[in-house]
């Protein structure tokens, strides 16, 4: 009887214990700010996503507020919930005053009491004090105040009111995966012959050439759109001659992925007596805004119809808004990469025989590790007539273009006072910056991206306050408003992948003949410098270029796989070539040729079951063929039997 009676205490004790254990467990609501199913007028930016932990939101409204963005969560149950918010008061790199990214945060319609963004520099957890929740849904909304780039990356609730919220990187990154219930491990995506990373001209060159060629393909882009620099996110125009010795049928696929929309008046100057530049003259009579090159009317870089042209492959898989975070390996191979959806941080396995980097950033084979070099070679190492004296981490930098319009009403821009200060010496009294506005050559383009922009963006403001409010011009300006202004930098330079030839300008300059000649590259061997203006105290935000006219040169294939992953190849600016060289094969044109040709050594390696340095070695002749082939048709030969 006796133990029976302690047995049954201890069942009563057992329960209690865990029923007050489970009463005091704090209720807990995380909410991605990215995740928000109406963004409103807020902008995903992932641009430093392995930086700072995550993408995030911004109110990138050119001075005026966007529109809020709107979610719904569930409350698990009724309570007084303390208020976390990671955001950031951007402008404090700079040690200035103004907090110009602030925001509110509504809960059901009604503003906390606590105005965000406007503490810190780096990017940290804000105390929003607390709310009262009912369980059930409920309604969370961010509420721009300025126009002006506020960013928020998430928002916590507890009823624990003594809980903060880790924010370094790996703890962050726990508690992200906890918070969310995200599974351990990531979703397999399946088994391919070809996974390409980079959805930018030469990684969609590079997916449907070996499409067409009869390879299984992935397309990973970390962005909604393709297109890279060439999207209307960033707006830059395609440069560099296609259609060259001794391949003229390379760089075909790039009018169909194109097609008129990309043409500007430049090639038909340079050849103007071709058929070609007549049929490229004629759409630019007609269509007059296809002159602008860089950053023109969105329409202009036919964002859908790159997406289009690589949905109807059928051996494509397009897998969109998903960032490259992980590489597996087996000895010196890629077995699979790890990407994550920057929308609703899910992560997926993509397995392969062979891999692409076209990233620009060389992001998978950085993780891969693979060599790589970053800034400029010097001459003693290099022996390049335009290396430098010493080696530096000087780099061509990140162009964040905009444009003004003339309105029939005169408007308004707001004073910035924590942007750059300009005058009327220093002011550039302009309606569109071009790729001359360009930043950060002096830093780090992958670890520094988020200020390399945010600077570019303080001066684009700054320029644009003084000409309206403060310039002896601002009559002329009255009638002009800022119309556009990117907020995804194009970059040039950063990681270079190192091949079993790294290209170097001498090499081009004396014309050498390589027997794996494959791509030509036509642009002049073009470098920027930073352009500093007399009497600004700030880093230089302007660049030149010092360009140096080439014939066309057929660069090895050599230069296009790793030298020490055996399953890498890539194509775009992060191949293997010096700093200087870079400065003539970084064009999208010649980039899209690029990735022609490793599909096609792609679709090789599949039928020989080999890697990218045995083509050279041992199928040289059958790449040769292919290259002579072309996997595309040329749009303007399209047109043309269209018309007969």
């Amino acid at each position: 009887m006796r133990v029976c009676f302690l047995v049954f205490m201890i069942f009563i004790v057992s329960f209690f214990s865990s029923f007050v254990i489970a009463q005091t467990e704090p209720s807990v609501v995380f909410v991605e700010a990215e995740s928000f199913t109406d963004k409103g007028g807020w902008v995903v930016d992932n641009q430093s996503m392995m930086q700072m932990g995550s993408p995030y939101l911004m109110a990138h409204g050119l001075g005026v507020p966007v529109q809020d963005a709107a979610h719904s969560f569930i409350v698990p149950q009724d309570g007084q919930y303390k208020v976390w918010v990671r955001t950031r008061d951007w402008v404090k790199t700079w040690k200035k005053d103004g907090s110009p990214g602030r925001f509110e945060i509504l809960f059901n319609g009604q503003a906390l009491n606590v105005i965000f963004g406007t503490e810190q520099a780096d990017w940290h957890w804000q105390d929003g004090g607390t709310v009262e929740l009912n369980a059930g849904n409920n309604q969370l909304s961010l509420h721009d105040l300025t126009g002006f780039n506020g960013r928020c990356d998430a928002i916590y609730l507890t009823t624990n009111l003594n809980e903060i919220p880790p924010n370094n990187l790996t703890g962050l990154e726990r508690f992200r995966r906890q918070k969310l219930q995200l599974p351990e491990q990531p979703e397999d995506m399946g088994e391919y012959d070809f996974v390409v990373t980079g959805g930018g001209i030469a990684g969609c060159c590079a997916a449907i050439s070996a499409a067409r060629l009869g390879c299984k393909v992935a397309l990973i882009q970390n962005r909604p759109v393709l297109g890279g620099n060439n999207s209307s996110e960033v707006r830059v125009g395609l440069s560099g001659k296609i259609a060259q010795q001794p391949y003229p049928r390379l760089g075909n696929l790039l009018d169909e992925l194109g097609g008129v929309g990309y043409w500007t008046n430049w090639e038909s100057q340079q050849n103007p007596n071709t058929e070609r530049s007549r049929q490229i003259a004629a759409i630019i009579q007609q269509h007059p805004e296809k002159k602008i090159h860089n950053a023109g009317p969105a329409s202009n870089y036919e964002d859908d119809k790159k997406e289009q042209l690589v949905r109807r492959e059928k051996n494509i898989t397009l897998f969109l808004n998903t960032q490259v975070v992980e590489v597996e390996k087996s000895g010196n191979r890629i077995t699979s990469i790890i990407g994550k959806h920057i929308l609703t941080g899910k992560s997926f396995r993509y397995k392969a025989n062979l891999f692409a980097d076209c990233t620009g950033d060389g992001v998978v084979g950085y993780l891969a590790g693979a060599d790589y070099r970053m800034g400029r070679e010097s001459q003693a190492e290099t022996g390049e007539p335009h290396a430098p004296e010493k080696a530096d981490q000087l780099v061509m930098g990140t162009s964040v273009q905009w444009y003004a319009v003339t309105t029939k009403e005169q408007t308004t821009f707001p004073e910035c006072s924590w942007a750059v200060a300009f005058n009327e010496q220093t002011c550039q009294p302009i309606l569109r910056g071009d790729w001359d506005w360009e930043t950060g050559l002096n830093k780090n383009q992958i670890e520094d991206i988020e200020s390399i922009r945010d600077h570019a963006l303080r001066t684009v403001f700054g320029n644009w306050d003084f000409l309206k409010n403060k310039s002896n011009r601002k009559s002329e300006f009255a009638n002009k408003k800022l119309e556009w202004a990117a907020y995804i930098g194009g970059k040039r330079e950063s990681r270079r992948l190192l091949g079993d030839v790294i290209l170097k300008e001498q090499e081009i300059l004396n014309k050498e003949v390589f027997e794996d000649a494959s791509f030509t590259t036509t642009w002049g061997i073009d470098l920027h410098y930073p352009k500093p203006i007399k009497g600004m105290e700030e880093e230089a935000f302007l660049s030149y270029a010092d360009v140096r006219e080439i014939k066309p040169f057929a660069v090895p294939y050599r230069c296009l796989y790793s030298r020490n992953i055996d399953n890498l190849l890539m194509a775009g600016r992060n191949i293997s070539v010096t700093h200087v060289t870079l400065g003539t094969v970084r064009v999208m044109r010649t980039g899209g040729m690029m990735g022609e040709v490793i599909g096609m050594a792609a679709s090789l390696c599949k039928k020989h079951h080999t890697n990218p340095r045995q083509i050279y070695q041992s199928h040289l002749p059958e790449l040769k063929e292919l290259m002579k082939q072309g996997t595309g048709v040329s749009g303007f030969e399209k047109i043309s039997e269209k018309e007969k």
